[in-house]
């Protein structure tokens, strides 16, 4: 057949839904497209043309609107021929060069590695799919003709591209409902990625239809019979399972191949919503309905736009999965969004309840991928939310929220907005109060209550399953601790200034643009926020600032080589106990309120505050010059962990003596262990929570008061 009556196949195509005019504009871009291609050829040995032509045709079977015909007709007009953008926009208009636009700027790009590379290819999706939902229908029909003409590619160029397709094509296709294309680009990607798996399979499921032929008309029968009695219009359709949807249950569902094919599925496409339900009647009067097993995705549709009534029959001593749905559900479950760009009576395209929703399923995407710090993260946040299974729960006034299963209030707290997830503090569900980490049962009703101030906890990471959830949280956990840092590091920093007679507002612009370039930050504020997080040394900053030869040599060697100043003429800086994710206290030496105390900057974790007498300290004057010196603020309410090692003589209940002396002096144990003993002494380790000095003096006065205590010391190690 030649091109040119293939042209003419696929206008005689669209004549029956595009009138004549817009039939022209589609002819017109293709002729265009072929001299722009003229010369090129596929690695089949086809001319290039046929490429962008079959994409169309594909779109052509969703009758796609004449904009996004023309867009596939040159959809790599721009890559492949250098023909700018402008010319098109020139010639078919400024809506069409922006799809082709949005399309070409899909285009695989070289990366270190195939994980970043399908990240950073995900990203472009999705900043093409806000401006325009149409750049996705073309670049899936772009990819499932790709697919269909894999086999001449070089062997890693197939996997490459057969991998990516699971991963990422064929999900994207079924988040936006396009049922039809999802299963194709699965089918088309397990059969590239395992051929002898795919060729077994396929065998068996031919072989097993033909001996289960009887047993699927006889079904069939009785289920037409039953319309007919009811007067009920349906016309019945047996239901194809598809290979690679097999393969996955046998592999991660731990099914046999027989027991995924022993159930016979069924769809009846029916007229109308009210004949969906009396036909569900009529099923049911037939066979009987397996408890637990019937859905209504009419009433409450999937996040895609998917609707239909699901029930799974018992009969002929096997399972029957039947669907039913009207033609317009049929046609929204094949083709999904495609559905509501279709060419209607000279208007434009229509929207809907579907269309919003993958509005705000797109604008959740942007909203992670302006928080995500790198592609990989924001694929990880993404793929959560492209393998959703349902449930559905309602807001206190009765609105249908649907969140993947296994969500919990805190998922559902960010689904409303962040602020909200940010603010989150408790839940109710049904009215009770409930545990944040739960998992969400669908038709539960769930309240969100909020705190002014209250900010998101990072337990939350570990249970929370929705993309927006994670991203929002880490996002706002980062911010925070940048501040904190900042605010740390300021401090810090200040302080070693001032060990050098210098100010932070004494200095010039001059000296903080030569000391940011030295160390190769970008800003002065990531150079403070370094120090907060331990990951520089505030001594060595405040000795380049100062120092007129920064530049030459190396900062650290000029600062181990420069004498500090006397402990006594630096002045120590206030710690309030527990400071957040910057400050920790050591393990070793267990410092407490009253203790003489200096911090020792950790690269990740901080200051560490140790006592001053601490072992691990160092007792070089070089290493004791980059201790900050600390004093403990006055209003310290915070517990602090001491262990205390207690020598007695044995006798009956004396150690419940103790603890109701540590009790006694407002203490709280956290743990209690006898080290050793014999028959007259006894050994044992108390761990007790005091707020400071004095109370651990009062503490071990009143185990001390216990008549078998012979000794009682506070261990440091």
């Amino acid at each position: 057949m030649t091109t040119e009556a293939t042209v003419e196949n696929l206008t005689g195509q669209l004549s029956a839904y595009l009138d004549e005019n817009r039939i022209n504009q589609v002819r017109r871009a293709y002729y265009y497209a072929e001299q722009a291609h003229e010369g090129q050829m596929r690695k089949s040995g086809d001319r290039y043309i046929t490429h962008p032509l079959a994409v169309a045709r594909i779109l052509a079977e969703m009758k796609l609107d004449h904009q996004s015909l023309m867009a596939a007709m040159l959809h790599d007009v721009i890559e492949d021929t250098g023909i700018p953008k402008d010319a098109l926009s020139e010639q078919f208009g400024e809506a069409v060069a922006e799809l082709v636009d949005g399309v070409s700027k899909l285009t695989q790009i070289e990366f270190r590695s195939r994980a970043e590379a399908q990240a950073e290819n995900f990203q472009k999706m999705t900043l093409a799919m806000a401006r325009d939902i149409r750049v996705i229908l073309v670049k899936l029909a772009d990819r499932l003709h790709n697919m269909r003409t894999l086999g001449p590619m070089p062997y890693e160029k197939r996997q490459r591209i057969a991998t990516e397709t699971l991963d990422i094509y064929a999900p994207i296709a079924n988040r936006l409902g396009m049922h039809a294309i999802c299963t194709e680009l699965e089918d088309l990607g397990f059969k590239s990625l395992y051929p002898m798996r795919s060729k077994y399979i396929s065998k068996a499921v031919t072989k097993l239809r033909g001996s289960h032929r009887d047993v699927i008309d006889d079904i069939r029968n009785k289920l037409e019979d039953k319309l007919r009695e009811r007067g009920l219009p349906g016309r019945i359709q047996g239901r194809e399972k598809h290979l690679n949807s097999i393969y996955n249950k046998m592999k991660y569902k731990q099914k046999s191949f027989h027991e995924i094919m022993d159930v016979y599925a069924f769809r009846i496409i029916t007229e109308s919503e009210d004949d969906c339900y009396r036909i569900l009647g009529a099923v049911h009067s037939i066979y009987k309905p397996l408890p637990g097993r019937f859905k209504d995705y009419i009433a409450m549709p999937k996040a895609n736009g998917y609707q239909s009534l699901h029930t799974t029959l018992f009969g002929m001593h096997v399972n029957i999965e039947i669907q039913i749905r009207t033609e317009e559900m049929e046609q929204i479950a094949n083709n999904g969004i495609a559905a509501h760009w279709m060419y209607k009576n000279d208007a434009d395209p229509v929207t809907s309840d579907h269309q919003s929703r993958v509005d705000r399923w797109v604008q959740g995407l942007m909203e992670m991928r302006e928080r995500a710090d790198d592609s990989l993260e924001f694929i990880e946040h993404v793929k959560v939310d492209l393998f959703p299974d349902e449930i559905y729960v309602f807001t206190p006034k009765g609105k249908i929220m649907e969140l993947p299963r296994g969500a919990t209030p805190v998922d559902f707290a960010y689904a409303i907005h962040t602020d909200i997830g940010n603010a989150c503090v408790a839940c109710r569900i049904n009215r009770n109060l409930g545990s944040l980490s739960q998992p969400l049962q669908s038709g539960q009703t769930v309240e969100i209550i909020t705190a002014p101030g209250a900010r998101p906890n990072p337990a939350w990471l570990s249970f929370v399953t929705t993309g927006k959830a994670r991203s929002s949280i880490r996002h706002t956990l980062k911010h925070l601790q940048r501040t904190e840092s900042l605010e740390l590091g300021k401090t810090l920093l200040k302080k070693s200034l001032k060990g050098f007679g210098t100010r932070l507002s004494d200095l010039t612009g001059e000296q903080i643009n030569a000391v940011v370039k030295h160390n190769q930050v970008t800003s002065f504020d990531d150079l403070i926020a370094d120090i907060g997080l331990g990951k520089r040394m505030a001594y060595l900053v405040a000795r380049q600032l100062v120092s007129d030869t920064h530049a030459q040599g190396d900062a650290s060697a000029q600062a181990l080589d420069a004498t500090p100043q006397q402990e006594g003429q630096r002045s120590p800086v206030t710690i309030r106990g527990t400071e957040g994710l910057l400050v920790s206290f050591a393990s070793c030496c267990k410092p407490i309120p009253g203790d003489p105390v200096v911090g020792v900057m950790d690269s990740g974790k901080g200051m560490v505050i140790h006592s001053d007498t601490c072992s691990r300290l160092p007792d070089d004057r070089e290493g004791r010059a980059s201790l900050t010196h600390l004093k403990w603020a006055k209003d310290i309410t915070d517990e602090f962990s001491v262990e205390l090692r207690v020598e007695f003589e044995r006798q009956r209940g004396v150690i419940a003596e103790m603890a109701n002396a540590v009790a006694m002096a407002d203490g709280n144990i956290e743990r209690i262990s006898v080290d050793e003993q014999n028959a007259r002494f006894g050994v044992v380790t108390l761990v007790v929570h005091v707020n400071g000095r004095r109370h651990l003096a009062r503490v071990m006065r009143r185990v001390k008061n216990v008549r078998a205590v012979t000794h009682i010391h506070r261990v440091r190690y």
